[in-house]
């Protein structure tokens, strides 16, 4: 799966430097910052790390790399000029459907919960790939928010922990209200609210 999300983002067209290595250092602090440079983006993505910290077991790490392959495999349509419709609007729901998922607390198969994350990160992806500046290599890019992304899931899953460490009795009200308020955020990007 790396393999494939290298040689698509490798293919991608890159300006050329008078200076080398240019391009790969530009390329991944653009793709490193990317991720967090929008609230809708940081906060899809720590859902992903609390909602794995919710499931537990396998979860822990098969909820987020499934978002990140995903999401590198979405950043590649960006990058090689594919059209992803309503994009926005994904990025978007995603925040509120991540968001009510985590509130509501139920436990849910592991697939289903790759599946949700899976098909999400696809919009993110698209985001990324497509936002893309002129200039940034193009595999440096694209290492850059796969990594930024793997940091906000890191930060979910420590939420999560840094929550479950109140007590037994109110870690899970905790983690749920934590969902709630970020599906509430999701609502008001999704308005126009924020």
């Amino acid at each position: 799966m790396t393999g494939l999300v290298a040689a698509v983002l490798a293919a991608a067209p890159t300006a050329a430097f008078a200076h080398t290595g240019a391009a790969e250092t530009s390329g991944f602090m653009h793709g490193l910052a990317h991720p967090v440079g929008g609230l809708d983006h940081v906060l899809a993505m720590v859902m992903v790390g609390v909602l794995a910290f919710q499931l537990g077991g396998r979860a822990l790490w098969l909820v987020p790399a499934t978002f990140v392959a995903v999401m590198a495999l979405g950043g590649g349509l960006g990058v090689a000029g594919f059209t992803v419709p309503f994009f926005e609007l994904g990025i978007a729901i995603s925040v509120v459907v991540l968001g009510v998922t985590v509130a509501l607390g139920a436990p849910a198969p592991l697939a289903t919960a790759m599946g949700l994350v899976g098909f999400f990160a696809i919009f993110h992806g698209y985001a990324h790939g497509a936002e893309m500046p002129a200039g940034a290599g193009g595999v440096a890019y694209g290492l850059g928010f796969m990594a930024g992304t793997a940091l906000l899931h890191i930060a979910g899953l420590g939420l999560g922990y840094g929550i479950g460490r109140i007590g037994a009795r109110y870690a899970p009200l905790a983690v749920q209200a934590t969902g709630g308020v970020a599906a509430l955020a999701g609502v008001g990007i999704l308005t126009g609210a924020l």
